[in-house]
This record gives C-alpha cells, sequence and structure tokens, in this order.
C-alpha cells in the first residue's frame, strides 16, 4: 500500500468515526439535556418516562388548574376569565411538538435528525459553523423562554400569596397552595419548552443548509465543472425537500394552532362585557407572545434559508453574464474597436462609498458586485445557459405541501390575517 493509498484509507476512516455514533460525541451534552427535559425516548424506560411526564404536566394539571381552580368567587383582580384559552393553547401546541418529536428522535435517531451523519462530506467551514450554532442553540432557547417564566413565575406567586384560592389538599394551605403553584410553573415551562425546542431544532436544521449555499455559492468563484455544480445543488435541494417533508406537519398545524388561539384571543377580549387589565389578561398576553415568537422563528427560518436559495440563482446567472463577456473581450481584443465616452450617460461610482451606503443589507450571496469569472475558457456558453436555466425553472427551498414559504408567501399569509381579524374586530366592535 502507497503513501497516497495509506492517506486516503486514514481520511475515510476519519470521515466513518466521525459519522459514527457514541457516547461522547457532539451530541452528548443535548442528550443529557434531554433526559433532564424528560423527552429522550431511547429506550422504553425513558419512552414510558417521557410520555408519563408530558400526561401529567401538558393534559393532567392544566386540566386539574382550569377546572379546579375556577375560583368563582374571587375578586376582579384574581378571576381568570381568559384561563381556558391559555391552558387550550398551550397545550394543544406542546402535544403536537412533543408528538411531532417523538416521532422525529424514534425514526430518524438525534444524530440522522439534526443531519450530523452527513457533515463528513461538509468542508470544514460548514463543519465549524454548524457546531458554533449548535452550541448556540439552547441559549436561543433559553433567551426565549426566561423572561415570560419570570413574568409567569411572579403573576402565579403573586396570585397565590395573595390569598386567591385555598387549597388544603394536604392538610395545610400554605403548603397545598405551595405544590400547587410549583406544578403550575413546571407545566407552563414544560409545556413553553417542548414547543420552542422543536422551532430551535428546525433553526439549527435551517442554519446548516445556509452554510451549505454560502459554501456552495463559492465554486462560482473558481474553475468547477458544471457537472460538479449541478451534482452539489441536486444534493442541497434533496435536503431541503427531506426538512420540508419532516416539518411540513408541524408548521401547518402550528400555524392553524396559534392563529385559533389568537382569534379566540381576539374575540373574548373584544367582548362588550369584557374587562381587560393586567390582571385579568396578563396571562393571556404572555401566552400569545411565546406562541407568537415560535411561530416567527419557524418562518424566519424557513423564509432566510428559501431567499438564500433563491439567490443562488441570481448569483449563477451574474455568473454566466460575467463569463460570457470575458469571453467576447478576449476574443475581441485583437481588433481594435473605437471607444465611446459615456462616462457622462453611465457614472462610475466607486466601490467603497456604495459598501458604506448598503451596510449589513445585502450580503454575499445577494450583492451587486460583479463575479469574476475563471470559467470561460472551460465551460461553453451554452453549458453555463443550461445550468441557469436550470436555476431558474428549479426553486430551491422549505415547502409545505407545496406552498413556498418566502417573503410572497409570508405577505399572503399576512393579508389573510389581517383580513380575518378586521372582519372579526367588525362583527364585535362594530356592533357595540
Amino acid at each position: 500500500m502507497g503513501d497516497d493509498e495509506r492517506v486516503a484509507f486514514f481520511n475515510r476512516n476519519k470521515a466513518f468515526a466521525r459519522c459514527a455514533s457514541h457516547a461522547h460525541d457532539e451530541l452528548h451534552s443535548f442528550r443529557s439535556w434531554l433526559k433532564w427535559m424528560c423527552v429522550d425516548q431511547s429506550n422504553a424506560w425513558t419512552a414510558c418516562l417521557s410520555w408519563s411526564v408530558f400526561i401529567v404536566l401538558a393534559i393532567v394539571v392544566p386540566c386539574l388548574s382550569h377546572f379546579g381552580l375556577a375560583c368563582s368567587d374571587c375578586d376582579s383582580k384574581h378571576s381568570r376569565p381568559y384561563d381556558g384559552v391559555v391552558q387550550l393553547s398551550l397545550s394543544s401546541v406542546a402535544t403536537l411538538s412533543f408528538v411531532c418529536l417523538s416521532k422525529f428522535i424514534r425514526t430518524y435517531g438525534l444524530r440522522r435528525f439534526l443531519f450530523f451523519d452527513k457533515l463528513c462530506d461538509e468542508s470544514e467551514t460548514v463543519r465549524k459553523g454548524y457546531t458554533e450554532q449548535f452550541n448556540r442553540s439552547l441559549k436561543i432557547l433559553f433567551i426565549f423562554v426566561l423572561p415570560c417564566f419570570a413574568a409567569e413565575s411572579a403573576y402565579k406567586i403573586w396570585w397565590y400569596s395573595s390569598g386567591a384560592t385555598s387549597i388544603p389538599f394536604l392538610g395545610n394551605v400554605i403548603v397545598s397552595d405551595t405544590v400547587a403553584c410549583i406544578l403550575e410553573l413546571c407545566s407552563w415551562l414544560y409545556r413553553t419548552v417542548v414547543f420552542f425546542l422543536v422551532c430551535v431544532l428546525f433553526r439549527l436544521i435551517c442554519c446548516l443548509q445556509i452554510l451549505r449555499l454560502q459554501d456552495f455559492a463559492q465554486v462560482f468563484q473558481m474553475d468547477s465543472d458544471v457537472e460538479s455544480v449541478l451534482r452539489e445543488h441536486l444534493r442541497i435541494r434533496r435536503h431541503l425537500r427531506i426538512i420540508s417533508h419532516r416539518y411540513r406537519v408541524f408548521i401547518l398545524w402550528a400555524l392553524i394552532f396559534i392563529t385559533a388561539s389568537q382569534f379566540a384571543s381576539l374575540l373574548m377580549t373584544t367582548r362588550s362585557t369584557a374587562e381587560v387589565n393586567v390582571f385579568y389578561a396578563g396571562e393571556l398576553a404572555l401566552c400569545s407572545v411565546s406562541l407568537l415568537a415560535g411561530i416567527l422563528i419557524l418562518l424566519r427560518s424557513a423564509t432566510r434559508i428559501t431567499h438564500k436559495a433563491q439567490a443562488v440563482t441570481c448569483l449563477a446567472a451574474k455568473w454566466h453574464v460575467c463569463a460570457t463577456i470575458d469571453s467576447f473581450d478576449s476574443t475581441e481584443a485583437e481588433t481594435p474597436t473605437t471607444r465611446v465616452a459615456c462616462d457622462q450617460v453611465f457614472p462610475v461610482s466607486t466601490e467603497g462609498s456604495d459598501a458604506e451606503d448598503v451596510g449589513d443589507e445585502e450580503d454575499e450571496l445577494d450583492n451587486t458586485k460583479l463575479v469574476p469569472s475563471y470559467a470561460y475558457s472551460t465551460i461553453s456558453f451554452q453549458k453555463r445557459q443550461a445550468l441557469v436555466t436550470y436555476f431558474e425553472n428549479n426553486r430551491a427551498g422549505i415547502t409545505v405541501y407545496g406552498f413556498m414559504l418566502d417573503r410572497t408567501s409570508l405577505h399572503t399569509i399576512f393579508g389573510i390575517e389581517l383580513s380575518l381579524v378586521l372582519w372579526l374586530l367588525g362583527k364585535t366592535i362594530g356592533s357595540l
């Protein structure tokens, strides 16, 4: 075995070792966190524990809280007229999230679901960037959860400590209220974290595809053949279809549940007999903020990756134009031509001043800079044109049952939601 063969064999073994799952791999700390959250279903025991905790905290405790603590004789500050909408909204979204997460982990496994088994085929830049995003994912989750949980804790502690209700099921009122308060807070935290966990994992997977698209864009800066570019783009489109297929049920039903929750909240708060203040609707506002933040994470991640994927088409068209212009310049260099002074018609501005005006609005996939062409001497015009035509007719991105999640789709969703809101307000406020 020669030196080159030994190096190739070592690289294959190293790549295989990276794909293999072991107890102390990159996902070790994340698996431990899933076990502490009781959402790990790697074996029969943890699966039974996970489902038991879910039934208790997502179904039993909210039902007992709503029907057992109705507090019909409470004063105006301690009554909870919107508690039914809050409990039903959080429990329905948490049930959807838990069922989808259980299916993902049971069907694909955590490593395969997060595409860690495919990292050996990516560049070092993509692997490093994805590892950094993975390490930040839990921080992002708690950035969204902890502020709302702090507000919810303050409200629950005030509600129980101010003597809103007395539940002497343990023989002592103080101990009973403390236990009930802790159970309610644990239920709220569990349901919110499960929902945000699925949303953050979707954002993490989309970040991987964005890194791959940014790495893929570098092929237009070097001498690449059309076949390798096409194969890599087909691989990216295949992964985007996989993500869309896995998450389409969750995205669709999360949008339906959250929309129904917001309209139910709007209908109840705009009634003629409704009283809205921080004591009545504070918990409802926290629930709405949490659910809307989660759905915005989903839609923003899907829109970003769709925008990046479609920006590749613009980059390929620019690359094709630059290569075509360079090829004409090279063939006509020997022929003397009379140049027309057109500086007054098309003034040339400095590139530095344009960059200062743009700021962060442009990125490496969607900018106004020309693409330096290196491929015009080896790639024919017909091949470049065929590649650009392929990009134009094969849009890549996140889809939900064939519906592309891009900026146009977000505008459509916003228009439909706004129309329904205005109709509902017209039926409630207009009839007063």
